[in-house]
């Protein structure tokens, strides 16, 4: 470096004992005064002085560090399993609203396809936590997790005696796919599931498998893939696997995510494939892009948003020590037809809205 630079300084943390100094008060009583407890304890005079030495100086009162001080923190912690999957983006939003900007959500995600180890889960502890939501979680994770904080689950079929719960009926979503696609005709159908181990998935897929055999639909468990939730490997699965579908005669594909829905989409144009007259393929999640897709994705409409805003809520009232109602909160999914699949005769599906 040439000597005659010169190197920028690094701006200096402004305390609490530098707005004392600058205001001629003690640090209690900027504590006071930035924390708006003044009434009865504050001279006016005093608060003014304060005041302008803040806006002065610029002080930003550590509302981490005084909140651990007194035991806990203002942090909540969102523990999913997957944040590549874009349906979380709407989930992460809803939490946010619900828990409004006194408290603050850090993620605690891991690499695609991979689920939270709870050791991991616990090293962030040392935060305090003012409370913990976890999506789509298993029950081996929250054995191992055994949490002091306030807990609420998103997503967890099954799991609703560990902690309070806000579900999705997923299972009925599954079925109303696999009733339009008996309607439509299908009789040869595949599957491209989610290589996440966790409940959520697996009560999609058995509710779909088992909807399908009730119907007529044959699902051999060698038409069964699994992937993560990312468009290019649900693409290089489904092109390994269409050739052998192709000769079994499977003429629809349903897919756990609308995710994987792209990647197969995307595969079927390269390999020259018709979609719905040759393949009929579908996806869970009704992400925005499947609305504007060509063709449109025919989804299983997941409440994403509210998902998020409901179990913020729950757990803002545990954080907040009030009681819950009894039993859990279940959202309701709902079948959103599009040109991916072939329609149905009128009647035979229950009202889909987005």
């Amino acid at each position: 470096m040439d000597s005659g630079e010169q190197v920028p300084q690094r701006p200096r943390r402004v305390t609490a004992a530098m707005v004392a100094a600058r205001a001629g008060v003690s640090v209690a009583t900027v504590s006071l005064v930035a924390n708006g407890k003044t009434a009865g304890r504050v001279a006016k005079d005093n608060i003014a002085r304060v005041r302008e030495a803040i806006a002065e100086l610029g002080y930003v009162v550590d509302g981490i560090g005084s909140s651990l001080a007194k035991g806990v923190s203002s942090i909540v912690i969102l523990v999913a399993p997957d944040i590549s999957n874009p349906f979380f983006a709407k989930v992460i939003a809803g939490v946010r609203e619900s828990l409004g900007p006194q408290y603050q959500l850090l993620l605690s995600v891991t690499e695609a396809g991979e689920f939270p180890e709870a050791d991991d889960v616990r090293r962030l502890m040392s935060l305090r936590p003012a409370g913990l939501l976890v999506d789509a979680p298993n029950a081996g994770f929250l054995e191992d997790l055994a949490s002091p904080s306030p807990l609420v689950l998103l997503d967890a079929p099954g799991l609703e005696s560990y902690a309070p719960s806000v579900n999705l009926d997923v299972a009925s979503g599954a079925r109303q796919l696999a009733a339009h696609l008996a309607d439509a005709g299908h009789k040869e159908a595949a599957y491209v599931d989610s290589v996440t181990g966790t409940e959520t998935f697996a009560v999609r897929r058995a509710a779909f498998l088992e909807e399908a055999a009730s119907r007529g639909i044959t699902v051999s468990p060698k038409r069964i893939i699994s992937t993560t939730i990312d468009v290019g490997a649900a693409a290089a699965s489904f092109a390994w696997a269409w050739p052998d579908w192709q000769r079994a005669g499977v003429t629809a594909v349903a897919c756990a995510t609308d995710t994987h829905a792209y990647g197969v989409l995307q595969e079927a144009r390269v390999a020259g494939v018709r979609i719905p007259e040759e393949l009929a393929v579908a996806g869970f999640d009704d992400l925005p892009y499947s609305a504007t897709s060509n063709p449109g994705l025919t989804s299983v409409h997941l409440p994403a948003t509210a998902l998020g805003q409901k179990a913020g809520e729950q757990l803002r009232r545990l954080m907040e020590g009030k009681s819950l109602g009894p039993g859990g909160v279940t959202l309701e999914t709902s079948l959103v037809v599009r040109g991916s699949t072939k329609a149905s005769p009128a009647g035979h599906l229950p009202a889909a809205s987005h």
